[in-house]
Order: C-alpha cells, then structure tokens, then sequence
C-alpha cells in the first residue's frame, strides 16, 4: 500500500489535498517546502507525482539554501526539471530574497548581528569562494553602504587591513561591520579569521572608525565573533 501510494500522481489526491488548492484555502505558509516546489513544477514525472520530484531536489540540494546555491545547469539536469523548470524555481527564490531585503531596507538601522546577517546571509551563502564585504554605518547604525573588498581564498597574511577602512573613511562611516562567507557551509570561525578580526579592530581604534563586529556566514548560518570574544577586547 505505502509502495502504491508513494507513485500517486497529484490528480490522485482529493482535490482538498492538492499543493494550489491547500495553498488556496489555507495560504502559502500551510505548505511544505516539497509543496511549494511542485507548484512551480506543476507536474511529476513517471513515478514521481510533482510533490515528490520537489522533495527529490530538496534532498539532492540540502534543502532550499542549497538549491538556492546550487549552478543553474546543475537544476536543469535533474530528472523531471528542465530550463524551464529550474528558472522558475531560481526566479521564485530570487523574488523571496528581494522581498525580505526590501523589508530590512525598509528600516536599515543595524542593532543586532542578526540584523546585520539578514541584510547579506542570502548573498554569501550562495557563493562557491570566500568574499570578504564591509557594512558601512552612520552614527546612528544607519545603513550607509555594503562594499565589497576582497574575493577568493582569503587568510591573514592576504588581507591588507588599510583596504577595509578606506572605503569606510571615504563615505565618512561612523562604524563598520566586517562580513565573510565559508563556502564549506560550516560558519565555525578559524585561527585566520580571529587574527584577522584583531588586526581589524586594532587599526579602526586608530583610525577612529569603531568595528562592531566581524560575521562569518556558512549555508545559512552565521557566527559573531563579537559575540564570542574573538579577537575582540584582547581576546
């Protein structure tokens, strides 16, 4: 019985049960990851009803945030998807991020590393290499401008410190937060990266341009090392 089940076809279900007439009567928010998925794909393949093709790429991907990541051409490949298919899911993941950064833009006022997180963790976390950005801040943790500095594998020695306040100075920021990404996924902050933040932080006390903080963002997730006492305050 579970074996038969598992082949259903979306028009098998009661008509109650389908992905758009759930999402209809009860709104988006009611549906599963896989749901929302097969409503874009609209239909299955041989064996798979729409549902189940959905949670396939979930699974294949790690997820939304990883078939977020993952290549255009690596979706279309997928059995069941197509061109056509995979720009649909890549432009629906698109317009949710615009969405939800047009609300944080709203209101740019940064008074957490959470709200620091949420204005970039989309962004880095799809990359496939380490990118090294600054969020520039008025007095009053205003979003100023969030710049990009440097981009590949970084470490302490490759960092030149002078280059993460000269924009900063330029635009007359009153404070900065340091952001990086981990394309492994794992946003557990390494020897570099504390060595780094110390370096930072020292040269903004003499610089007098204060950094609050230094995020490192992993598939979704970020660590503050701010937060943690790493390379801040002496530690």
């Amino acid at each position: 019985m579970d074996q038969t089940r598992s082949t259903y076809r979306i028009t098998d279900f009661a008509e109650s049960e389908r992905p758009r007439e759930r999402l209809s009567r009860l709104g988006a928010r009611a549906l599963s990851d896989a749901e929302l998925i097969a409503i874009l794909l609209r239909v299955g393949v041989r064996g798979e009803n729409a549902v189940q093709v959905g949670q396939r790429l979930l699974d294949r991907f790690g997820g939304v945030n990883g078939l977020h990541r993952a290549d255009f051409s690596e979706v279309c490949q997928e059995h069941g998807v197509g061109t056509a298919k995979a720009a649909q899911i890549k432009a629906a993941l698109e317009l949710g991020y615009r969405m939800k950064r047009e609300a944080i833009e709203a209101e740019p006022c940064i008074h957490s590393p959470q709200d620091a997180a949420d204005l970039i963790v989309y962004d880095l976390s799809a990359l496939e290499q380490e990118e090294l950005r600054v969020i520039l801040l008025d007095t009053r943790n205003r979003l100023i401008d969030i710049v990009q500095v440097y981009r590949g594998s970084l470490n302490s020695s490759q960092v030149r410190v002078g280059e993460l306040f000269k924009v900063a100075i330029r635009r007359n920021a009153a404070s900065i937060i340091v952001v990086h990404n981990h394309p492994s996924g794992d946003p557990t902050p390494s020897p570099d990266d504390v060595a780094v933040t110390r370096a930072i932080v020292q040269a903004g006390k003499l610089l007098d341009v204060e950094v609050l903080d230094h995020l490192v963002i992993g598939s979704g997730r970020y660590v503050s090392l701010k937060e943690r006492g790493l390379g801040f305050s002496g530690q």
